[in-house]
């Protein structure tokens, strides 16, 4: 029972595994929303840029009426006419197909971020397997997912006849407009359908994004066992972890024992402490701890300081002190500057030395 509840997977991602998914191209996305922005801006744009489009559209159009005889004879096949007239019209368009390129760009930047994730392009040929296809197909998931799309093209189709259905009325005055009235007209109408069925593609996109969020977290949770093998290939395996600190340790301890010789003064308590001091008269700071150790390790720095001819001086307190309050390489602390200073000094009159 315990394995299963170490498999089930109940936890959190963690930040390397929503950083692993991410490359592999698994972020919270929702088409609805890129759907919805390019529906409701794009007809914004369409508004704006409208009156300027459907005046290149008549100025074209009064010139081919205009020229058609003359057009007719220079090209009675139409095909280099309607080569240029193509590419005109696709100029006129351009502005408004840059604006609905941009909108789509911000809309998935916006959602995901900009990066490249050439995994996520890799060939998958489990794809083509039929049978998971079939899978896919009649799951739970793709039910839902056609429920979902059958509901949501329900809405926007009410949405959009009852739209339709306000501006009936103006429909029978149509025939009585000018080609601009009409346009203005059918523009007027084209914003009012989009400003409404793009507002409530907004909130069924919205409502998507947080479905799309609880999917994406519930697909990558983790299981107890999984964190832990994480934890060991992130962070290294504990017997290592263990082993590299102690290899640290002796090489920190093999350097303080190879500087004991150049210590001023060693000071013990007598047979269990013993820290070794030192100071630079050059720099004019405070004396600091060399080394120290206890036991077997006092011992050893009490040899190596004999061997070397480095005062060993007993003090209880003050060794007792230096060992409790100061690491290897600190200063010693102020409260101490005395005791310590009177120790040197009685040391470098024994070697004949003057304190500056």
């Amino acid at each position: 029972m315990s394995e299963q509840s170490a498999q089930e997977k109940t936890e959190k991602a963690t930040f390397h595994r929503r950083r692993k998914a991410r490359e592999e191209g698994k972020v919270v996305k929702s088409q609805e929303l890129n759907s919805a922005a390019m529906l409701l801006l794009g007809f914004l744009s369409l508004y704006m840029l409208g009156p300027h489009l459907a005046g290149q559209v008549q100025d074209m159009m009064s010139y081919t009426m205009s020229n058609a005889p003359t057009l007719a004879t220079s090209d009675p096949t139409f095909i280099k006419i309607f080569g240029e007239y193509f590419l005109r019209f696709f100029l006129m368009l351009a502005p408004i197909l840059t604006v609905v390129t941009v909108i789509a760009l911000i809309a998935n930047v916006g959602q995901v971020g900009f990066k490249i994730t050439p995994k996520s392009l890799e060939p998958k040929f489990e794809k083509l397997d039929v049978l998971k296809g079939l899978k896919r197909l009649f799951a739970l998931k793709s039910l839902v997912q056609l429920v979902r799309d059958s509901i949501k093209l329900a809405i926007v189709g009410l949405v959009a006849f009852y739209a339709i259905k306000g501006e009936f009325e103006s429909f029978f005055l149509l025939p009585d407009m000018t080609i601009g009235q009409l346009a203005t007209a059918m523009g007027r109408l084209s914003l009012i359908l989009g400003l409404k069925v793009g507002a409530i593609m907004i909130a069924i996109a919205v409502l998507d994004y947080i479905y799309q969020k609880y999917e994406f977290e519930k697909s990558i949770k983790m299981s107890k066992q999984e964190i832990k093998d994480e934890n060991k290939d992130t962070e290294g395996n504990p017997l290592i972890k263990s082993r590299v600190r102690q290899i640290q340790r002796e090489t920190a301890r093999q350097r303080m024992m190879a500087a004991v010789p150049t210590a001023d003064v060693v000071v013990t308590n007598p047979t269990q402490i013993a820290v070794a001091l030192k100071y630079d008269m050059d720099e004019g700071k405070a004396p600091f701890v060399l080394a120290k150790g206890e036991r077997k390790l006092a011992e050893k720095i009490k040899e190596l300081a004999r061997e070397h001819d480095v005062p060993i001086i007993e003090d209880k307190p003050l060794a007792r002190a230096l060992f409790r309050m100061c690491e290897v390489g600190d200063l010693v602390p102020a409260q101490l500057y005395r005791a310590v200073a009177e120790l040197l000094a009685y040391v470098y009159r024994l070697k004949g030395k003057v304190i500056k």
